[in-house]
């Protein structure tokens, strides 16, 4: 009689588990929190705010970890993630939840030490937010899942602000409201491209649950709101003119990539607009961190 021979996975790669944390959205993490640390007025030590830049990633890292392991049964159905360490079986569903729980605690209490206890909370409660309020509960449950859930993105900028020795004044509050109003049309142009895979895992996206025109309607809603919101450092005296100008050009842009795909429902204007938006983010925070730098500069170019 022959026997069946039961084999584990391989090894992981130390590739496998860098995949587990997420790299694209850590770095996204580590650029908006270190925008979030240059607009604070007094600089912290650049020393305590490495280590707390390296803190806040490790923290998003280990939440997406978490985040793999829950997601690991519609990551196997969805074409998008099939090929995410756990359910490639390269990596163990427990060792992904262990690298998680582990650096999360980690994150935090270098946090606190790195950066103070109100940085820390913070962190702990993205890390929280992310991993059971969205991941578990949001996700799943409710078409929304994006636009409350898209708190824990946009928790980053405030993070470093406060690691940075700021308070928590409207300035950080406004960083968070940017990219809270910019997640849902960034993912749900996405989520308009891969339908098929979100209807296929039972995942509630905006475009499975109330279909493609209500989504391309909500989408053109937060880009009109999210474009002046973007202007507002400019307005309240945060950025300079100079930002506002050209914060404004951009969500100028924005809203007309999604008025196109308002009037256009095809794949291609939403990849589009999907393109656009990670760019028209990254161009906002770096348009606030080189008017954050020139402000100094200028300043002693005009007292010299």
């Amino acid at each position: 009689m022959a026997q069946t021979l039961v084999t584990s996975p391989p090894m992981a790669a130390p590739g496998d588990f860098i995949a587990l944390m997420k790299p694209r959205v850590m770095s996204l993490v580590i650029f908006t929190s270190l925008i979030g640390m240059a607009l604070v007025p007094t600089p912290p030590h650049p020393l305590l705010a490495m280590i707390a830049l390296i803190a806040i990633a490790a923290g998003a890292g280990a939440s997406g970890a978490i985040n793999q392991w829950y997601d690991r049964d519609i990551d196997a159905v969805m074409k998008r993630t099939a090929d995410r360490p756990i359910p490639a079986g390269k990596v163990l569903a427990e060792e992904a939840l262990s690298l998680g729980v582990v650096i999360s605690v980690l994150s935090v209490l270098v946090l606190w030490f790195a950066g103070g206890m109100q940085a820390a909370l913070l962190l702990a409660f993205t890390i929280f937010f992310y991993a059971v309020i969205y991941t578990i509960w949001l996700k799943r449950s409710t078409p929304q899942n994006i636009v409350i859930g898209g708190a824990a993105g946009a928790f980053p900028p405030a993070i470093g602000w406060l690691a940075a020795g700021g308070s928590l004044t409207i300035e950080p509050m406004l960083l968070f409201a940017i990219i809270f109003m910019w997640t849902p049309p960034h993912f749900w142009a996405l989520a308009l491209v891969k339908n098929q895979d979100y209807t296929k895992a039972g995942v509630p996206m905006l475009p499975v649950v109330a279909g493609r025109t209500s989504t391309r309607n909500q989408i053109l809603v937060y880009s009109v709101l999210l474009a002046p919101l973007g202007v507002v450092p400019g307005l309240i005296g945060m950025a300079s003119p100079v930002y506002a100008f050209v914060a404004g050009v951009l969500g100028l842009i924005f809203v007309r990539y999604a008025f196109c795909l308002w009037r256009d429902d095809s794949d291609a204007t939403a990849m589009q607009l999907f393109r656009y938006s990670i760019l028209y983010l990254f161009l906002i925070f770096l348009a606030l961190g080189l008017d954050a730098l020139a402000g100094p500069f200028l300043a002693s170019m005009g007292a010299g």
